[in-house]
């Protein structure tokens, strides 16, 4: 599980990387075109507010992974031993029902609804089914690390 975990950061480190790099190439010709030739890029403005969508879920995703995404863990600190066991078990079962239902289950749906229903973006002419397609792709990669820590024992 260990190494399949590690082709999964690998890949999402990748990606987000790969997205942030465009991104910020997309705003920083956005800026150019509109100050510098004035003539701003219509395309460039949608292009990076889709891959900042991109880049927020999949981060998300491989910041849980990591252990290092937000957490209000002022509770947690407090407790020792089987409670804090318990909580941290509570905490990640929360976050598989998040990840499951609301991400794959209810991102899943709304992509293959928006797909079926055909809508495209308006400047570039997307299925708007795709952009969100990272909603459910970000919530597979939630439940793989999820499951991971379910399976893994705690180390503190």
């Amino acid at each position: 599980m260990a190494k399949f975990i590690h082709v999964v950061d690998r890949i999402l480190s990748t990606i987000c990387v790969t997205l942030m790099v465009v991104l910020v190439s997309c705003v920083v010709w956005q800026v150019f075109s509109r100050y510098v030739l004035g003539a701003p890029s219509t395309s460039t403005d949608e292009l990076a507010r889709f891959l900042f969508i991109w880049v927020a879920l999949l981060g998300a995703a491989f910041t849980l992974g990591q252990k290092k995404h937000l957490a209000m863990d002022f509770v947690l600190l407090m407790l020792d031993g089987n409670k804090k066991a318990t909580l941290q078990l509570v905490i990640t079962f929360i976050g598989l029902f998040f990840a499951a239902v609301i991400m794959v289950y209810g991102g899943g749906s709304l992509m293959m609804k928006t797909l079926s229903n055909g809508q495209l973006s308006p400047v570039l002419g997307l299925q708007m089914g795709w952009v969100y397609s990272a909603i459910p792709i970000s919530g597979v990669c939630m439940i793989l690390y999820l499951v991971r820590d379910l399976l893994t024992p705690a180390q503190d």
